[in-house]
């Protein structure tokens, strides 16, 4: 069985090496994404004219293939993990955008008048009391970005070998050996699968007031109760 992860010597890598390195490549550039997009989303909350034009902009940039960026970016970076990084963190924000603005919409003005009345300033509020409720949309976001964002590090296997597990898939198809291409492939998924899986955990960790789906279903002729806010509110600026 540990024949199987045999890796040939010109990647200079082991396999679990490799699943590093793939992780890596994936993981800052969605973090630097979201990094980037949250005061921009927030720009485009106070000034919605701005928002068109950046969602026309973010939508472009992610229009550019990954190649096109490599080849302008490798005189600059040259075959390195940044080159590869740079346009993951670009392409991110085509997600991160929309989902921050959308879930920063959706609070209710009334909560966001209980918050001013509580003291709270434009900063402290947008923290404390709008981020955390649209905490289900920007997890949605990120988790989009994420997988796309694993599954495309591969492409970096064309720059030198910083492709990660997409490497093996190059290797494989030099020295016509399947079993690399299938290392690559569901070495690839499984990846995916596992953050995916770990985002849906943070999900439920730090929105307890989503439903579980064990919820009981409301009789028709029942009339919805609203949900209580003020108490939620209190909690958060705490």
């Amino acid at each position: 069985m540990s024949g199987f992860f045999d890796i040939p010597s010109d990647l200079q890598n082991t396999y679990w090496g490799l699943v590093g390195l793939h992780l890596r490549e994936a993981l800052i550039p969605v973090l630097a994404g979201l990094v980037v997009a949250l005061p921009i989303a927030q720009l485009c909350v106070r000034l919605r004219w701005l928002y068109p034009p950046v969602l026309w902009i973010t939508t472009v940039l992610y229009a550019i293939p990954s190649l096109a960026f490599f080849v302008v970016l490798i005189d600059y970076t040259g075959q390195t993990e940044t080159t590869v990084m740079i346009p993951l963190a670009v392409y991110s924000l085509v997600v991160f955008v929309p989902a921050i603005v959308d879930g920063v919409r959706s609070v209710p003005q009334e909560t966001l008048d209980a918050a001013t009345a509580m003291g709270l300033g434009p900063i402290r509020r947008y923290v404390q009391v709008q981020l955390p409720i649209a905490a289900p949309a920007i997890i949605a976001g990120l988790r989009v970005a994420t997988v796309s964002s694993i599954s495309l590090v591969s492409v970096g296997m064309l720059i030198g070998n910083q492709g990660g597990l997409g490497n093996l898939l190059n290797d494989g198809m030099i020295y016509h050996q399947p079993r690399l291409i299938w290392l690559s492939v569901i070495g690839t998924a499984v990846l995916a699968i596992l953050a995916d899986a770990v985002l849906v955990v943070i999900r439920l960790v730090v929105t307890p007031w989503m439903p579980r789906g064990g919820r009981k279903t409301r009789p028709v002729d029942e009339p919805a109760r609203p949900e209580p806010v003020a108490p939620a509110l209190e909690d958060v600026v705490r």
